[in-house]
């Protein structure tokens, strides 16, 4: 071991209190979210620095709170890169950067912000001392040890955490689906669009908008999701068992569905999949693509991260696969042909053609 007075070592137990210490990061972030400090700061689009004692009137009553501790917040936030911090004649005031604008509530009343809230639920939070079990005995995820049933049936019982999940997905769904639709043009040609998993859909909404020569979409998913479906032009809602049959379509689409699922879980998805398509069909598959190789930068950081989410709350074998793990799963359900396409620095459209 070196002397602990070289610069490594120092270096060293710096980086490890960071990590130590990083529990505050999503905690602070949960705090300004629920505070709303985005939206207070934008004030349709000004988004003018302001100190703490500014904004704190535009969250609380008047006389309510304490600024110095919002901006104690504020500037470890800004540290992240979720805030500008300004140094005005010895006052700090504060800006949104592009990263906090994503916590901004637009016109649709969508944002991030529920994304951030439905990470840090009692129960999710449960599960996070038991991730360790993971790894012990893979056989049931963290999430389930700490509250006694697995996620999706826990959340079907909880309406407001079901409620908040919604508004999370879309506020993530919308501005990914907008990107997808501008960099990627494998719907063309298509005639009937199946989107396995589809919730209300909102996704084949917005793909129809996009290629009205697509005449007609059905919305799969399970009954109880499709009964609460609203009627859209040129869309069937079907209910149904992704793992026993997928409605018959030239295409399939399908947003966030395998990384929940095991290796065989997934083969037997695109199995099914492969089975509804006609020859020369595809199936279009959007999903986390985690990198070969483990770095240091935003994307693997986020990525893996995200990997570890879905071990400990969804799936304690469910993961983000590399797009050599995605060929492979292609191949064994009888996809001979795969293309990914990076149209976002997060997800990747992953393309299986019969």
């Amino acid at each position: 071991m070196e002397e602990e007075g070289t610069e490594r070592r120092k270096q060293a137990r710096l980086a490890i209190m960071e990590l130590a210490n990083m529990i505050s990061v999503p905690m602070a972030l949960n705090a300004v979210v629920r505070l709303n400090v985005a939206d207070a700061i934008w004030q349709n689009g000004a988004n003018a620095p302001l100190s703490a004692a500014q904004i704190l009137p535009r969250l609380l009553p008047p006389a309510a709170g304490d600024a110095e501790n919002l901006q104690r917040l504020l500037r470890m936030l800004a540290s992240y890169g979720v805030f500008h911090e300004h140094l005005d004649a010895g006052e700090r005031k504060f800006s949104l950067t592009d990263v906090g604008k994503t916590l901004v509530t637009d016109g649709e009343g969508l944002s991030y912000a529920p994304y951030v809230l439905q990470h840090h639920q009692d129960a999710l939070m449960r599960a996070w001392p038991l991730v360790h079990e993971a790894v012990v005995d893979p056989t049931k995820e963290p999430f389930e040890r700490a509250n006694g049933e697995a996620a999706y049936g826990y959340y079907l019982k909880q309406p407001e955490m079901n409620e908040l999940m919604l508004r999370a997905m879309a506020g993530v769904s919308v501005p990914f689906m907008r990107a997808m639709l501008l960099g990627y043009d494998g719907f063309r040609g298509v005639q009937k669009l199946v989107d396995v998993g589809g919730s209300g859909g909102d996704c084949l909404r917005m793909i129809l908008q996009k290629h009205p020569t697509i005449k007609e979409g059905v919305n799969f998913d399970l009954p109880e999701v499709v009964a609460k479906a609203p009627q859209i032009p040129c869309v069937t809602h079907v209910g149904g068992d992704m793992f026993k049959f997928i409605p018959q379509g030239d295409a399939i689409f399908m947003k966030w569905v395998l990384t929940t699922w095991t290796d065989e879980e997934c083969k037997l998805i695109m199995q099914n999949c492969h089975k509804a398509l006609p020859e020369g069909g595809k199936l279009i598959a959007c999903e986390p693509v985690v990198p070969e190789n483990s770095d240091e930068s935003h994307r693997t950081r986020a990525l893996l991260e995200g990997d570890i989410f879905v071990m400990t709350i969804y799936r304690a074998k469910g993961k983000h696969r590399t797009e050599e793990q995605f060929k492979n799963l292609a191949i064994a359900a009888g996809f001979p042909r795969f293309k990914a396409f990076h149209v976002d620095h997060f997800y990747t459209v992953l393309e299986f053609q019969k």
